[in-house]
């Protein structure tokens, strides 16, 4: 098993808080215009299975029925 000595775990912690500062955040409007993006994309692909849904269960029924 590895020795770890306390410093190089606060060395660790250390260099973590400063790739954090690193790190560039999205701006609340493109969070906010991706977020849109998704809702919309999540909805054509929704409608888009359920129709699929409905022409698939119509053409069973008219096979087996």
């Amino acid at each position: 098993m590895k020795n770890t000595s306390k410093s190089s775990k606060t060395s660790w912690f250390k260099e973590l808080k400063s790739e954090f500062g690193r790190i560039i955040w999205p701006s609340k409007e493109r969070i906010a215009k991706e977020t849109g993006v998704v809702v919309v994309c999540a909805i054509i692909i929704g409608m888009i299975i359920a129709v699929l849904d409905l022409g698939l269960q119509y053409g069973i029924k008219m096979l087996v029925g």
